[in-house]
């Protein structure tokens, strides 16, 4: 009886200590995946189907045509980097994102890419091209996509759709990106399209209205009630006014790029512009690994608005307006390295 009840004992040692290895090797095997998983650098063993992801490509590229981009754009991370440490040094403003912030960040899960758009910086034809990449297969041509498709919410996900959790878990997986232009520029081009085309009525009521009851004298009574004939003069009036920044936030077509995207809160793994439009972005693709199959489109330069258009208008205001539209404006210059322009009056 002892020698049964001993060896009884001695078997369940042996079963626990069976049971410690197992449980110990399978807590390393997950432990191992979790490190590979949140490493987004690990060359082998991490990425789906065997392949790269964009952000390896992006900080250890194989392909050597990637390698020279590489450079200019690690400078434009640091650019942004160091201009968002002076201005956190000289503000008191400290503020935590929250999902209602993230809503220009889109999301495309099958490339494990987050593009945040900025209007009047080529945003429709991005917006067609993630259209493309999420499709999986439903489109081919970026440009067979109407333009006001391209804008339906509905047809792309963005990153405040997701929980906390998953909302961080792709901030620090997934390659992130936007494209920035010459804030003037953009500034004018968003007027010229929104309050000067006759078609974009909505626009004429909704801001056109309020500006030229708050800035015109004697307005008649047409443009009070249409608002289609906004000055540029006026424009750049509402634009400074603290009244209007007492209304709440700008309109995104005029909103600084470090209200849209926050890019002193997020990281961006690549910044584009759109003085390189055609290069930077066929570079995206090319991370992606579409390069091949994928074309970011062509632009209208014809139509576009360029230094000496800006020039123009900015001649028509004042130069305390100037001013203040240099300093509404002004960490965006520095953030994305624009110079200030040459026929700005800032003294």
């Amino acid at each position: 009886m002892k020698q049964t009840l001993a060896e009884l004992m001695r078997m369940s040692r042996i079963c626990r200590m069976v049971f410690a290895t197992c449980l110990g090797s399978f807590i390393l095997v997950i432990f191992y995946f979790q490190i590979m998983r949140r490493n987004p650098f690990v060359v082998d063993g991490c990425c789906r189907k065997g392949s790269r992801n964009a952000l390896q490509e992006l900080y250890n590229p194989t392909q050597p045509e990637l390698s020279g981009a590489a450079v200019l754009h690690q400078a434009r991370r640091d650019q942004v980097v160091d201009a968002c440490r002076v201005y956190s040094a000289s503000s008191r403003k400290r503020r935590v994102l929250t999902p209602g912030d993230l809503k220009h960040l889109v999301v495309d899960e099958d490339h494990e890419l987050i593009y945040c758009y900025v209007p009047k910086v080529a945003c429709t034809n991005w917006k067609r091209v993630m259209m493309v990449l999420t499709g999986r297969g439903k489109y081919s041509d970026p440009m067979e996509i109407p333009s006001n498709e391209a804008h339906v919410p509905s047809n792309l996900k963005t990153l405040n759709q997701y929980s906390i959790a998953e909302i961080n878990h792709r901030l620090k997986n997934y390659l992130k990106f936007l494209f920035v232009r010459e804030p003037f520029e953009r500034l004018v081009s968003a007027y010229r399209n929104k309050f000067t085309l006759k078609y974009n009525s909505s626009f004429h009521k909704r801001f056109g209205t309020r500006i030229v009851r708050r800035y015109r004298k004697n307005a008649t009574q047409e443009a009070l009630l249409n608002g289609a004939d906004v000055k540029f003069k006026e424009f750049a009036e509402y634009l400074v006014d603290p009244a209007t920044q007492r209304d709440g936030p700008l309109n995104e077509h005029w909103q600084t790029v470090y209200q849209l995207c926050h890019p002193c809160h997020i990281h961006y793994d690549m910044v584009g512009k759109y003085e390189t439009l055609e290069e930077d972005a066929n570079y995206v693709l090319r991370l992606v690994g579409v390069g091949e199959s994928l074309r970011f489109p062509s632009y209208a330069k014809s139509t576009r608005t360029t230094d000496a258009m800006t020039a123009q208008f900015f001649s028509n205001i004042s130069t305390q307006q100037q001013i203040q539209l240099y300093q509404l404006y002004k960490l965006d210059f520095l953030m994305f390295n624009y110079s200030i322009p040459s026929y700005l009056r800032l003294d």
